[in-house]
């Protein structure tokens, strides 16, 4: 028999097991499209534990729940658009703060210490065993991603002093973009063959595809503001620099579980300082080789 419980109680056991309902649908759901039989696998016994827990809950609090539909969709969007291991670990992470809320019911409710340990024991070891092919080339796109960022970031500064309008800076970077796109891809190739991969091609696609992607980026703001904004411009792009920066940082400490802030700082400090070094000699190849443009 289930011993009467305090509204505090109740209330934690109601919202848990409308999460776990509405997780085991994600689940589910993102098993659907997710690539490869293991993956799917995997996906499906985490909802199945999700079910166990809602089931659970279930006996306690005497409600038959729905699932929330729009944190659903909002977890199968992640899945399509940036891969289905970040946005399961996006949706774990999540529940790190209902571990007070655990602590609370320990004293109420005997299961809750035996769900709670599958939360971070049998949950995390599935979790590991989630193979993605866009996680296995992250080396591919942070070498592509980074020699964009620094390469571009200096020049673009360099030129905006030296031509003193967008225009210009936007048609020289795009040449110089496109010219390293097809360079750094290559070399990248190069390299994967030389060390006997059957991946060269692949890995050389994300390196070249997440370059092309930043140029494209970094040049906007130089488009979109008139010709003599280029200061404007300047500033943009160095914030366009740090958007980037975060976004991608968030997305690998999210996926791998590696720490944001690190990386985020050291990535931010090379790309402006690059940028804060080539402004300047933009400005002293200006002075002394006197062209005015």
């Amino acid at each position: 028999m289930i011993k009467p419980l305090s509204q505090k109680a109740l209330q934690i056991i109601t919202k848990m097991q409308q999460n776990e309902l509405t997780e085991s649908f994600i689940y589910y759901e993102i098993a659907k499209f997710a690539k490869g039989e293991e993956n799917k696998k995997t996906l499906v016994r985490l909802g199945d534990e999700e079910r166990a827990h809602y089931e659970i809950w279930k006996k306690y609090t005497g409600i038959e729940m729905k699932p929330q539909k729009l944190k659903i969709l909002k977890y199968k969007l992640l899945a399509r658009v940036l891969g289905f291991t970040f946005a399961v670990k996006l949706m774990e992470n999540g529940e790190e703060g209902s571990q007070k809320e655990y602590e609370l019911l320990a004293s109420e409710v005997e299961e809750s210490a035996k769900i709670r340990a599958e939360e971070e024991e049998h949950e995390a070891a599935l979790l590991a065993m989630l193979d993605e092919e866009r996680l296995q080339y992250v080396g591919s796109m942070v070498l592509g991603m980074n020699d964009a960022l620094v390469e571009l970031t200096g020049s673009l500064a360099g030129f905006t002093f030296a031509m003193q309008n967008t225009r210009l800076v936007a048609l020289s970077g795009l040449i110089l973009g496109i010219s390293a796109t097809f360079s750094m891809a290559s070399s990248e190739f190069l390299s994967a063959r030389s060390e006997g991969r059957s991946d060269a091609l692949r890995s050389c696609c994300y390196t070249g595809i997440a370059y092309l992607i930043t140029v494209a980026l970094l040049i906007t703001p130089y488009l979109l503001i008139d010709n003599n904004g280029y200061m404007g411009a300047l500033c943009a792009m160095i914030g366009m620099v740090i958007l980037i920066i975060a976004g991608f940082t968030y997305y690998i400490s999210v996926a791998q579980g590696e720490k944001f802030k690190p990386k985020f700082l050291e990535m931010t400090l090379i790309s402006v300082g690059v940028a804060v070094i080539s402004f300047f000699v933009g400005i002293i190849a200006k002075k002394f080789l006197g062209v005015d443009i």
